[in-house]
């Protein structure tokens, strides 16, 4: 019996199931932005580890300046790497980027708040999330906080994703035993198999990923727009 919930956030509440790697490619389409998506990608694995290392996120930055951080360290790797040169547009493409990034993950959580309603009037939920340091201000800011009583982040915990421990965590914070708790996230390898692993319920918002690994990968709770849930719940 189903008695508490865990939600991952980053792809899963933000952007319905899609990797943030996929939406932030098409604001750069969307802003003119002549590199390929190779070079895109290789952009987002610098900021993703430049950004674990360096303290460039401060816990009070909102999900905006999360953007214009990130999007500003892509565009150093591409002009450092002379993928594309500086001229008086560039300053407008990062705010522009970073700017339609934060609209996106604005109206995927406005539209994830009805199914959070009727979810947590049934269920105490806990958010699992690697994150920056600053999901607190980013969950305030999208006015999430009163949903998630309990949130654990990587940052803070010194945990991350896939390693078990983090959902451990979640499930102690529920008081509850795993198999009474269902994982909800949106990668099968980061969120599902680690809570398979504990004994936890999962189910998997599965939508565009980072590369064609999982897209063959079959389970028995697979969903696609995370208004879902309500049926599986």
């Amino acid at each position: 019996m189903i008695k508490g919930l865990i939600f991952d956030y980053g792809a899963t509440i933000d952007s319905n199931g899609t990797h943030w790697a996929e939406v932030i490619w098409n604001q750069y389409q969307m802003a003119g932005v002549p590199i390929s998506k190779a070079n895109f990608r290789d952009a987002y694995v610098y900021a993703e580890r430049a950004l674990a290392v360096n303290p460039y996120i401060k816990p009070e930055d909102n999900f905006l300046r999360l953007m214009q951080v990130k999007i500003r360290i892509e565009f150093d790797y591409l002009l450092g790497e002379e993928i594309l040169s500086k001229n008086e547009t560039t300053d407008s493409a990062i705010d522009a980027i970073a700017t339609g990034c934060y609209e996106d993950a604005r109206k995927s959580v406005e539209a994830a708040k009805a199914t959070l309603d009727v979810l947590s009037a049934r269920y105490p939920m806990v958010l699992v999330s690697n994150f920056y340091g600053n999901i607190q201000a980013v969950l305030d800011d999208f006015k999430l906080t009163s949903y998630f009583p309990v949130v654990i982040e990587s940052a803070v915990v010194g945990v991350r994703k896939p390693d078990p421990a983090i959902f451990r965590m979640g499930v102690e914070a529920l008081a509850l035993q795993p198999e009474e708790v269902v994982v909800i996230g949106d990668s099968y390898r980061k969120d599902i198999q680690p809570a398979q692993s504990l004994g936890c319920d999962t189910i998997w918002i599965k939508g565009a990923g980072w590369d064609d690994s999982e897209a063959a990968v079959q389970h028995d709770k697979i969903i696609t727009d995370i208004a879902q849930l309500q049926g599986l719940l």
